[in-house]
Order: C-alpha cells, then sequence, then structure tokens
C-alpha cells in the first residue's frame, strides 16, 4: 500500500456523501471538479468551528476513505480538494500501515535533515509517533495553519521517497520502490505548491 493508492477498508456510505453535497450548495454544481471544490471548502470552514477540529481530523474513520475518494480522488493535486485528500490519505496510510511508514521513515530519516525538522516526527520515530504527525497535521488544517500543514505533509513524503531509494528493491520486497518513491516526490511537490498558492489566495 502507498499513500496515493489506498485500499478502502469500509464501504463508502452514500448518505455521508450526499450529505456532504447537500452542505456545499445541493447539486448546483455543475461538473465533479465543482463538487470537490466546495465540500473541501465547506469542510475547511466547519472544522475551524470551535471544538469540531478534532471531529473532523478523524472524518476519513466516520465516513469511510472511500467516501472522500469518491469526492476528492480525481482532483487537481494543486487544488484544495486535491490538498485534502493527500493529507486524509496520509493519515489512513500511517494508521493502517504503520510498521511500513516507521520503516521507511526511520530509513530516510538520515537522508534529508532538513525536511525531517519540518515534518516534526521528532528523533527516531516509532509506530506512534509517525501517527501522531499524520493526526497533528489534518488538525493544523482545522486551526486555520492549512500552509504549514501542506508542508510538512509535503516534508514527510520527501523524507520517505529518500527512504524508499534507499532501501530499493529490498524495500518490504518490493520491486517498484524507486517508482513509489517518484510518487511520493510528485505528492511532496504538489502538496508543496498547494501551500504556496494557499498564501497567496488562490487555492480553489
Amino acid at each position: 500500500m502507498t499513500a496515493e493508492d489506498p485500499r478502502p477498508h469500509r464501504p463508502a456510505l452514500f448518505a455521508d456523501l450526499t450529505e456532504m453535497i447537500d452542505a456545499a450548495g445541493g447539486a448546483s454544481p455543475s461538473s465533479r471538479a465543482e463538487i470537490a471544490a466546495a465540500t473541501a471548502a465547506v469542510l475547511v470552514q466547519a472544522g475551524r468551528s470551535p471544538g469540531d477540529g478534532d471531529r473532523f481530523v478523524g472524518l476519513a474513520d466516520r465516513v469511510g476513505i472511500d467516501t472522500l475518494a469518491a469526492l476528492w480522488r480525481d482532483a487537481d493535486p494543486v487544488s484544495l480538494p486535491g490538498a485534502l485528500w493527500a493529507l486524509y490519505l496520509l493519515r489512513q496510510w500511517c494508521q493502517t500501515a504503520g510498521d511500513e511508514v516507521t520503516r521507511l521513515w526511520r530509513t530516510g530519516e538520515p537522508l534529508a535533515p532538513a525536511e525531517v525538522a519540518v515534518a516534526g516526527v521528532g528523533d527516531y520515530a516509532d509506530v506512534a509517533a509517525v501517527r501522531r504527525v499524520a493526526d497533528a497535521v489534518l488538525t493544523g488544517v482545522y486551526q486555520g495553519e492549512l500552509d504549514v500543514a501542506l508542508e510538512r505533509a509535503a516534508a514527510f513524503f520527501r523524507v520517505v521517497a529518500a527512504g524508499r531509494r534507499s532501501l530499493g528493491g529490498s524495500a518490504l520486497n518490493a520491486p517498484d520502490g524507486a517508482d513509489l518513491a517518484d510518487r511520493n516526490d510528485r505528492a511532496a511537490t504538489a502538496l508543496s505548491a498547494a501551500a504556496r498558492r494557499w498564501r497567496a489566495g488562490t487555492l480553489r
């Protein structure tokens, strides 16, 4: 499993998908891209209500990662829905494959010290620490620090990519480790670009 290719852990809950679209204006958006943008904007705004941040961090646990995929997976990676999708996917990956993520992180940690500092995982992290950071990244989204959250996630992906390349084909018996590393790097690049757009007020 990678953070770009999830395995849904539960069936999609259509009622939750419908409710999210309704909150974004019902059927008025004329395209999937508009629905994705509208639901992402509603989510970020709603999650910043006092006391609601923690509830939205665990959104995928309640509605299913596949429900979010139906909304956002096909969105432009450098967009608000595309960025949120990457963050929720990262959290899901850390939750369901913590040992794998931790091994990749530990391997990449000495190879990308600047990125390690930005991600904020801590020294020689264990599974619990990796999962805490994934939660903390999403918490930042709902505390008004979306650009910081995106940069932290981008740094995390870069460290993991470095770990994959260092392990090479031996990485968890994955012969396509280099390709997965490239995908992690592309995710990081998109997240950093999204952070710049957010600071410029142009991320939609």
